[in-house]
């Protein structure tokens, strides 16, 4: 048997059924409910007095702490169980992949442990993220100088 093929058994095998009937409607409802509450919270805060802008900033600061929280408690686990891909909605999901492995890493102590490692996941998506936004902004740049 080729090696592809004793692979793909072997795959078969260990990895079990995964039950789409229930994960992708436990992720949408989550990641709804997630987004639901970030709509709130914007409405929220405009209803304060905040304009537009500082009520999304808020609400954008009050996800990532809400989340960096949940995710020290424990509790963003248990909810990422449950809604699995619906967790990843950007903003949350970004603290909680910045959170984790500063947890994971934090026996190493501060400097070499939790301040090292709390980028491993999140590091490259900053890093590819802000190189694309500085090519993006050369184009525009050059685009803009063309008189496009």
């Amino acid at each position: 048997m080729p090696t592809t093929e004793r692979y793909a058994e072997m795959v078969k095998n260990t990895s079990g059924h995964s039950p789409s009937w229930k994960n992708i409607p436990l992720a949408f409802l989550i990641g709804g409910a997630i987004c639901t509450i970030g709509e709130g919270l914007l409405h929220l805060y405009q209803f304060t007095g905040l304009t537009a802008d500082w009520a999304g900033a808020m609400v954008s600061v009050t996800l990532i702490a809400t989340s960096g929280l949940l995710t020290g408690l424990g509790v963003y686990d248990k909810i990422a169980k449950l809604g699995g891909a619906g967790t990843l909605v950007p903003i949350t999901g970004f603290a909680n992949a910045v959170v984790s492995p500063a947890l994971e890493f934090k026996s190493e102590g501060l400097v070499l442990g939790t301040s090292a490692k709390m980028f491993l996941i999140a590091g490259p998506v900053i890093v590819y993220g802000l190189a694309a936004s500085a090519v993006y902004g050369v184009i525009l740049c050059l685009l803009g100088q063309a008189g496009m």
